[in-house]
């Protein structure tokens, strides 16, 4: 039977020998604008994993597009590197692109040297806190003409496409959307004007590099903007992309930067955004490339099988797993590692000037750095867990052709990843465990379960190395009454392993105890099937049906000393689950301090003084601690020995699949 993923398709005259899309993603790099080769590392090994086409960038087309992170292509002296960067992707089996972008009013004058940034109109970003300077329209053509120039550098580089970024609520999405663009000149008003500056850059692209060189779009379906823009003008605006200026390919991008509605965590359903490329393959004749959250090959071949979309745009699967497509087409897909959407490695890395990381795959940004090496001398390595660090450790330690047995307390491998896959919207990351698992079985790794390990077994095994991934366990606080029956740890509510009452007080704002209210908001909520099934027989009205999905039959109070709840949340993430928090009816008390548990409640200190709180459940979240009991065990034997995970520090998922490895290649 055919696989939709693996048939060619053709952009302009360029022949691509999968549907597989690797999009451009900022990775933050480049030094001074110049590739390096970590660039050159990172995007080698995507090619060899077999994308079908990858696009670089973005790539800077002035001095303020962007930041010295950025790919340069504003100046001659960038195509050297440039075409280094297409040799090896082309080299390497995938066709090669580079996207061009003008950050507009979403770049800081941090990165300008004080300079403003520039836009259509001088309306403040919600993102940066500036306000930008309103372009003159000699500002505008030289733009225009910077696209054009960028683009010529591009082909002369040796790319077989240009791509051109007018979404996600940069430059050219600004002088598209009312919100952004108040001109009342032939740049301003109506669509057909706001379309103008867009539509003058790709014609002034095509003019430049001819008729046969492939140029492409990533545009917005929806910038999910009040005020903003919705399908129908991002429709017509797809529709004179390619029949007023040419353009050869859009790949749909959703929302802005600042806009409200979840685009790409965990929370976001795989595929979710796929209607937006339906709704604009229906209005134009050339390919169109879905993306966002696109992270299995089933669902992606799917989306091309049933006319939603021509190619997938698979960004963030790829870093986790850029051998992906290859697995794909050996009939591998067990293999794969799944992009769990977390986003604790890529996005808000970004916002920490750091480079592009991956929870999932630790070699990802570290391609040459961590190369897992045969080892010189076998030993025979006693991994103590099984969750995430223990996994990883025995992964990679097996990979290097050491002699591997897990040794894991419970039933199951997997750990606290199941604690945080609990919450809804983060199944995601069962998924990981499940995909290490995978590797795990598929490996010459021993795995022993509802194994404990003490000095007796150690003797027995004789390990010549440790590795001790012991997790960690939940703290209880010394607060009065908290002995009594209705106090239960919130690992134990993640876990199913209690009942709550209608009335829940939760001990702790960070992210176990945000997780566990919304866990527990979302019990009595209608379920997405329930919905469907009601909203297409238009049983209810839809603010009713609202009502009903964000509504639960619990009241739910959430205590915490400090004075924000969420702390511990990644920046991308942490937006989203606060939205959730307030949705969902969820209270939350901060500045303030449990001092006793009672049988009908709580007592606590706030700023006001003191307050009893009713609660039928009292749900402890207040931390947890390192379980490293076997360490002076160890010591004694003199076996050498490293400790991951929480066992080490308590730490995110992120940390301990890190040092896992990291200790796997240590050996």
């Amino acid at each position: 039977m055919r696989d939709p993923l693996f048939e060619t398709i053709t952009i302009n005259k360029l022949e691509i020998k999968n549907r597989i899309y690797l999009p451009a993603m900022h990775l933050g790099m480049a030094e001074n604008f110049k590739v390096t080769d970590q660039i050159i590392d990172f995007y080698a090994e995507r090619a060899m994993g077999g994308a079908g086409m990858i696009t670089v960038g973005f790539a800077t087309v002035n001095d303020l597009a962007g930041n010295t992170t950025n790919i340069g292509a504003h100046n001659d002296e960038f195509i050297p590197g440039l075409e280094r960067l297409a040799n090896v992707i082309k080299d390497n089996g995938a066709r090669s692109c580079v996207q061009l972008n003008h950050s507009g009013r979403y770049n800081f004058s941090f990165f300008l040297n004080g300079k403003q940034p520039v836009a259509p109109s001088a309306i403040a970003s919600r993102l940066t806190r500036e306000t930008p300077k309103a372009l003159e329209k000699d500002e505008i053509q030289q733009i225009i003409d910077d696209f054009a120039q960028a683009a010529l550098r591009v082909k002369k580089a040796g790319y077989d496409a240009v791509d051109v970024l007018s979404g996600t609520g940069y430059l050219l999405s600004e002088f598209l959307s009312p919100i952004t663009n108040q001109r009342t000149d032939e740049y301003g008003g109506s669509l057909e004007n706001r379309m103008r500056f867009g539509l003058e850059i790709m014609i002034a692209i095509r003019k430049e590099v001819g008729e046969v060189f492939p140029l492409t779009v990533r545009m917005n379906g929806n910038d999910y903007m009040p005020g903003g823009q919705g399908r129908e003008e991002l429709q017509q605006y797809a529709k004179a992309l390619v029949e007023e200026a040419s353009v050869d390919a859009l790949c749909i991008n959703v929302g802005w930067h600042e806009a409200r509605v979840p685009q790409i965590t965990a929370a976001v359903p795989r595929g979710a955004f796929a209607y937006l490329s339906r709704g604009i393959k229906e209005k134009v004749n050339v390919p169109v490339i879905a993306s966002h959250r696109i992270s299995d090959p089933y669902i992606a071949r799917e989306l091309i099988a049933d006319d939603m979309c021509d190619m997938v745009a698979m960004g963030r699967s790829l870093i986790a797993d850029p051998y992906l497509p290859e697995k794909t087409k050996d009939g591998r897909e067990e293999e794969i590692l799944h992009c769990i959407a977390c986003a604790q490695g890529c996005f808000d890395n970004l916002f920490k000037l750091k480079h592009v990381e991956c929870l999932c795959n630790p070699r990802a940004g570290y391609e040459c750095e961590k190369e897992c090496e045969t080892a010189e001398t076998p030993k025979k390595v006693m991994i103590i867990g099984g969750g995430a660090a223990g996994m990883n450790a025995a992964i990679t330690a097996s990979g290097r052709g050491h002699d591997v047995t897990i040794y894991e307390k419970s039933d199951e491998l997997g750990g606290q990843l199941f604690l945080a896959a609990a919450p809804p919207g983060r199944e995601e990351f069962a998924e990981l465990a499940y995909d290490l698992e995978t590797q795990v079985f598929s490996s010459k790794i021993t795995v022993c379960l509802n194994q404990t390990v003490d000095a007796e077994l150690i003797e027995s095994e004789k390990p010549d190395h440790i590795i001790l991934a012991t997790g960690a366990i939940p703290m209880t606080p010394p607060i009065p009454g908290v002995e009594l029956p209705h106090v239960v740890q919130a690992w134990d509510v993640l876990a199913d392993k209690v009942y709550t009452g209608q009335r829940v007080v939760i001990l702790g704002g960070g992210a176990v105890g945000v997780e566990t209210a919304l866990l527990l908001a979302e019990k009595g909520t209608l379920s997405g099937d329930v919905l469907k099934f009601l909203f297409i027989n238009k049983a209810e009205t839809p603010e009713a049906l609202y009502e009903l999905a964000t509504r639960g039959t619990k009241k739910i109070t959430i205590i915490e000393m400090i004075d924000k709840i969420g702390k511990d949340f990644g920046k991308t993430t942490r937006w989203g689950m606060l939205q959730d928090v307030t949705r969902y009816g969820v209270e939350s008390k901060v500045t303030s301090k449990a001092i006793e548990i009672n049988p009908s409640g709580i007592k606590v200190e706030t700023g006001q003084g003191v307050e009893e709180i009713p609660a039928d459940t009292i749900v402890l979240a207040t931390g947890s601690k390192p379980v490293a009991d076997l360490r002076s065990v160890i010591e004694e034997k003199g076996i050498s020995f490293n400790i991951v995970g929480d066992a080490n520090q308590i730490g995110m998922a992120f940390d301990a699949i890190h040092q896992g490895y990291n200790a796997g290649v240590a050996i």
